[in-house]
């Protein structure tokens, strides 16, 4: 992609319209040119410091890829969003070169979309400047500041106190592909209107209706829509996303997944008693291992488990497994027919671990795409329901997982397995589950899993920071503030408790309910009447607020449909501190040591990690540094700033003389917390020794570039890599965090889901590599140097992110070509020029 000549093409289209612009119409639309003029000298002024740092980006950030075939990085991938602004920038800018003299042509609504784009590359921009600090402080060649002061502290205090509300409203989701655009719009509409309505009502069916009704106003009013979204992601407590996660397990919801999803033999649900049993140990099997049931926090309780089989198998319709069966509330589980044909048990068996930030979800929400990997598979799933935090903080889940693991061990017979082969599967909390699990299986000595395959996993749960965790200033499925309340809700540190609600008659409950739909019905009614009847009355405001986009935008859906963000919600009300986390640490000090073998007959036992054992931990890779790469990031990189440091009434200054970023209304309440359970190597693997970490199965990790959490992945397939381990990495374009529970809605995340489905074909195969998907192309290299790069070239999967160079015979006049690309197929520029 060729850097210049964006540059040159934004200056371009923004200077032909200031100059247009500038003749001086008169009244609303005279002001309304007035600050479209004003947006396009901003943006010019805020593209001519971004080209230099840009540049400078493009030149060292190869340096932090965990191979040279697979690009990818969290500098890469802020480089990346910041382009893909610049080209919505761009073509927008063309848009309105090519419409302004037009009768139909709004000049308040196009001020507003540059507006926000603008807002969001000014926020860009300061992102950028902490990426270079980043830069600076790091060790060459390491992603994370290994430090939860200074840096860390910094970056926590700037995201709580910058605006956010821009990339919520009319820039929701510039950076994903565009197929996932409305899925993401409809996701940030359905949680303002909850929020809105979330403890009026006391039955969740109250929630969901007056949410639906009051989403109107959400839905024409993306600066409203913006700055509910900010509000809510920044002070809202844990059992708040608790709830709003967990609406796909209502029944309603549930059962239309159901419907659309494929259709299994074997969908049941079922609670295994917590009784002690003894199984043999991997290298004597004459020697065994007492498994304990889990006990922590809540102590001994049935673990709950779901069996998903395409077909019906031996001993999934045994009389010991119908005993444990759990009743859901709904149709019956096991779809038997009638004479069903009962399949051999299958040789593979896949365990599944969902994802959830450890607070929310079950294996429910999961079960359209586990239905279909049974299906293309064609082996039986066995999901696990682990304990939730805050109520069942670590180890409870992890405790959990392991019993549910051993036990499948113990008892394949019923669930419709041979005992062969098994490989681990999760995706984000799962997968640190999956590779905490197996760690502790080598700690036991029993058996380790076959593979496994994490998809965007979480392996370091402290508050360190990394350039690819700066995106959650933009994220609307991970915003940090949201990422740090579930985090510290799994460790036990930020319990945040739920303030009790009065309790009342299941009668008044519905009559309060009633009047409330009632008041909200005929609230979103009238917004959506005076929004048909008035389609200019925001653009009458004098504020930047746009108005109803005409079906004659045409740039609607490739650029953007929402509105820069105002502040209309009530200030947030801080929280009293609590002494709960001083309470809960003696707890968790004690249940953190029962993580090892608890039976003194395991002779084959791995040590597990002691205070004086971090020495160990190789966090740090780069052993040489090369001279070369040292004066290449020093270039860029830019050191702390002086002078004002070590004042104790003022904070530092993170950003140069003469720019500041956009500040919001209400602050958000975090701080960084210290706590010693995040660094447990069971809570966050990247920090467990090389004696914890050696002896793991080979682990297939999947990653989006544009995830919060991809430097989690990058950094932990190095540490893998430099002791020997079997690793692969793949990186998947274009999509957010939690694409598998989005498999359904587009070509793209059912394209990612089947490289999962690949990989754990490859486990069961045990093939180094696996096939390659029709029509893409996987950039894959494992550590024993085995490059697989075959098929016809596609968006979806990663390549050079940026600074590369157009391939040999193409040409870019001025940004022309690149832009029209960008504009054709009503293709979002999230994958366009970027490979």
């Amino acid at each position: 992609m060729d850097t210049k000549a964006v540059f040159a093409a934004l200056y371009s289209v923004c200077e032909e319209n200031a100059t247009f612009f500038s003749g001086g119409a008169k009244g609303s639309q005279g002001d309304a040119a007035r600050r479209l003029v004003d947006v396009m000298r901003l943006i010019q002024e805020h593209a001519r410091s971004l080209e230099p740092v840009i540049c400078n980006f493009a030149s060292v950030y190869h340096y932090f890829d965990f191979d040279p075939h697979i690009p990818a990085n969290g500098y890469r991938s802020l480089v990346k969003v910041v382009r893909c602004c610049l080209l919505h920038i761009i073509q927008k800018g063309r848009y309105i070169t090519s419409n302004r003299r037009s009768i139909f042509f709004r000049v308040a609504h196009n001020a507003g979309e540059m507006e926000a784009y603008c807002s969001a590359l000014c926020q860009l921009r300061a992102l950028l400047y902490l990426a270079q600090r980043m830069l600076h402080d790091n060790s060459h060649g390491n992603l994370f500041f290994q430090d939860e002061s200074g840096l860390s502290e910094s970056f926590v205090r700037e995201y709580s106190s910058m605006h956010k509300g821009c990339f919520y409203g009319r820039c929701l989701g510039f950076q994903f592909s565009p197929a996932i655009r409305p899925c993401l719009q409809t996701i940030a509409i359905g949680l303002v209107a909850f929020g809105e309505n979330y403890r009026r009502h006391q039955s969740g069916i109250g929630v969901a209706a007056s949410s639906f009704f009051t989403s109107g106003k959400y839905a024409i009013d993306p600066e409203l829509r913006g700055a509910e979204f900010e509000r809510i992601t920044q002070n809202l407590d844990v059992h708040f996303w608790k709830s709003f996660w967990n609406i796909t397990e209502t029944e309603v919801l549930s059962s239309l997944a159901s419907m659309t999803s494929t259709q299994v033999k074997v969908n049941r649900a079922f609670s295994v008693p917590p009784i002690p049993f003894d199984l043999p140990l991997a290298a004597n099997h004459r020697t065994s291992v007492t498994i304990a049931p889990p006990s922590a926090h809540i102590g001994a309780a049935p673990v709950q488990m779901r069996l998903i089989s395409y077909d019906l198998r031996e001993g999934q319709d045994s009389e010991i497994l119908l005993a444990l069966s759990r009743s859901e509330g709904g149709p019956l589980s096991l779809s038997l027919g009638l004479k069903t044909k009962r399949l051999p048990s299958s040789p593979c068996l896949l365990i599944h671990f969902h994802g959830g930030g450890f607070v929310a979800q079950t294996s429910k929400s999961h079960e359209p795409y586990l239905k279909s990997w049974s299906q293309d598979l064609g082996v039986p799933i066995l999901s696990v329901d682990y304990s939730l935090a805050p109520e069942a903080p670590f180890p409870r889940a992890l405790e959990e997982c392991f019993y549910a693991y051993c036990w499948a061990l113990r008892n394949h017979h019923l669930l419709g397995w041979t005992g062969e082969k098994v490989c681990l599967a999760g995706d984000s909390a799962g997968g640190n589950l999956c590779v905490t699990t197996s760690m502790r299986a080598a700690a036991f000595g029993v058996r380790m899993p076959d593979g496994i395959v994490a998809a965007y996993p979480a392996t370091l749960l402290t508050a360190y920071a990394s350039p690819s965790r700066l995106l959650t200033l933009m994220d609307p499925l991970l915003p940090l503030s949201v990422l740090s309340r579930c985090l510290g809700a799994y460790a036990g540190t930020d319990p945040q408790t739920e303030t009790q609600i009065e309790k009342v008659s299941t009668l008044s409950s519905v009559r309060r309910d009633t009047a409330l739909l009632l008041k909200d019905f005929r609230q979103g009614a009238s917004n959506w009447i005076h929004s048909l009847l008035d389609s200019n009355r925001a653009s009458a405001s004098h504020s930047p607020a746009a108005g109803v986009p005409g079906a004659a935008d045409t740039v609607r859906k490739s650029i953007s449909e929402a509105s820069i963000s105002s502040p209309h919600a009530s200030p947030p009300v801080p929280s009293e501190p609590s002494d709960f986390a001083n309470r809960k640490l003696s707890v968790k000090s004690q249940t953190c040591q029962d993580l090892g073998p608890c039976n003194s007959s395991t002779l084959h036992s791995s040590p597990l990690l002691q205070e004086d054992a971090a020495e160990d931990v190789k966090f740090f890779l780069s052993k040489d540094v090369d001279s070369s790469m040292s004066c290449d990031l020093s270039s860029v990189a830019i050191p702390p700033p002086a002078g004002e440091r070590g004042s104790e009434l003022e904070p530092c200054r993170e950003f140069p003389l003469g720019f500041e970023p956009l500040r919001t209304e209400k602050l958000a309440e975090m701080r960084v917390q210290s706590s010693p359970v995040v660094k447990d190597p069971f809570c966050s693997p990247l920090l467990a020794p090389d004696s914890m970490l050696k002896g793991l199965p080979p682990i297939h990790i999947v990653a989006c570039a544009l995830d919060p959490m991809l430097d989690d992945s990058v950094m932990f397939a190095k540490r893998l890599r430099s002791i020997d381990q079997p690793v692969t990495l793949c990186v998947v374009d274009d999509l957010p965090h939690g694409f598998l529970s989005l498999s359904q809605l587009s070509r793209e995340t059912r394209e990612a889901a089947k490289v999962c489905v690949e990989r754990i074909r490859a486990v069961f195969t045990q093939t180094e590599t696996p096939p390659e998907p029709r029509k893409h192309r996987k950039l894959e290299r494992t550590n024993r140097g085995v490059l697989v790069s075959s098929g016809e070239a596609s968006s979806l999967f990663v390549g050079p992110i940026g600074g590369v160079e157009p391939a040999a015979g193409s040409k870019i006049a001025d940004g022309q070509g690149l832009v029209a690309a960008a504009a054709q197929n009503n293709t979002d520029t999230g994958g366009v020029g970027l490979d």
